[in-house]
This record gives structure tokens, sequence and C-alpha cells, in this order.
């Protein structure tokens, strides 16, 4: 009888038999994640403009980003890798809102091992590497870029892997085009676009950092 338990999510026959329906709506799900999301952001900007007036715009936009990316991994996809077996009949907030997200992905609800083992990386190594980061930016310390190219690089990868295994096993989606588009391809591909402009600032940093040092090497052996 426990796997007959009635669900909405693809495909029909998934066996959920945890599964219990979510106690808020789902206006009231997303208005409480994304005030969180906000007074996370709201918060980095005062304190990394506290911190140093002088801050770049750019820099400023990296650390709240790094801030609210890490609290998300840290928090967020921690709470699904530590509470996936049982998360079908989870009425937390982090719980209903993963299986709302699920309803674009069921896989997130049986225990998938690959979505187990990459969120896993994402929320214990790329969530304290980002507040790290934020750090980094904050003091200036140079190693900002290098660490700041690492974690880029492994949240585009991470979304690559995930959006083609999705594709694969599309069958796990709901037909509807807004859980699709708006679920799960808008939300992943935040961290995509991005993940890319944070690759492409620290190259342009280190190609400048480089060259300038062999600019100063040519000119030492002129002399």
């Amino acid at each position: 009888m426990a796997d007959t338990v009635s669900h909405n999510y693809y495909p029909p026959g998934v066996k959920l038999p945890h599964f219990v329906p979510n106690e808020d709506s789902v206006i009231s799900l997303i208005a409480r994640f994304g005030a969180l999301w906000v007074a996370v952001s709201i918060g980095a900007t005062f304190l990394i403009r506290r911190l140093d007036l002088k801050t770049s715009f750019a820099d400023q936009v990296t650390f709240v980003w790094m801030c609210l990316t890490g609290w998300i991994h840290l928090f967020f996809e921690a709470h699904f890798v530590l509470n996936h077996v049982e998360l079908a009949g989870d009425q937390s907030l982090f719980g209903q809102l993963w299986k709302e997200y699920s309803l674009s992905d069921s896989r997130y609800l049986t225990s998938d091992s690959f979505l187990v083992s990459m969120e896993a990386v994402t929320a214990f190594c790329w969530g304290p590497l980002a507040f790290f980061i934020a750090y980094c930016i904050a003091v200036k310390h140079p190693l900002r870029y290098a660490l700041q190219l690492i974690i880029s690089v492994g949240q585009v990868y991470g979304d690559v892997l995930y959006y083609a295994t999705s594709l694969l096993n599309i069958e796990y989606c709901r037909p509807e085009r807004y859980y699709f588009w708006f679920y799960y391809f808008f939300f992943n591909f935040i961290w995509m676009v991005v993940g890319c402009c944070c690759i492409w600032h620290a190259v342009i940093k280190i190609w400048e950092a480089f060259g300038k040092l062999e600019q100063l090497e040519t000119s030492q052996k002129r002399k």
C-alpha cells in the first residue's frame, strides 16, 4: 500500500512511499524563499559597503553573489543532501520547496545517486568556498581570482551535467511548460550565466597579472 501513495509527480508510476502533500501554497513558499534571497543580498551589500566604500561595483556584485550562492549551497542544497531519504514527507520550508521544485525533476525525491553526489559536492565544497571567496574580496586577497575561477567552472560544469542527465530522463519532469522552463531551465540557468561571467572576469584578471609580470621580467632582463 505504501508504494501506491497518490502524488502529482512524473512519471506517474514513480514510487514515493513517504510522500506527504505540501502544507503551504506555492505562492507562500516562493515568497518566503524570495524574501530570504533579498535579505541575504541586502545584508551582503550593506556589509561590503561598510567594510570598504572604495570597493568597485563589479567586486561588490561578486561579493553579494558569493554570499548568496554560498548560502543557497550550504543551507538549501545541503538540506536536500542530509534529508533526501525522507524528503518526500518533509514539511519544513526547505523540504516543501524541494518538493515543489521536484515537480520539474522528481529524481530529487527518489534519492537518485547522481543528484545526491552532485548536490553533496555543491553544498559542502562550493558552499564554504563561496564564503571564503567573499572574504578574499573583502580583504582584497589576490587568491580570490584563482578560487573564483575554480568555483565558477565547478558550478557551470555541474549545471551542464545536470542539464544533460535531466534531458536524458525527461520523463521525470511534468509536461507543463511552467515546470520545465521556469523551475528546471531558468533557476539553473542563473548559475550558468553568472558562472560564465565570473569565469571571464577571473581569466581576464589572471591574464592581466601574468602579462604585467612578464613585462616586468622582460624589462629587468634588458637592464
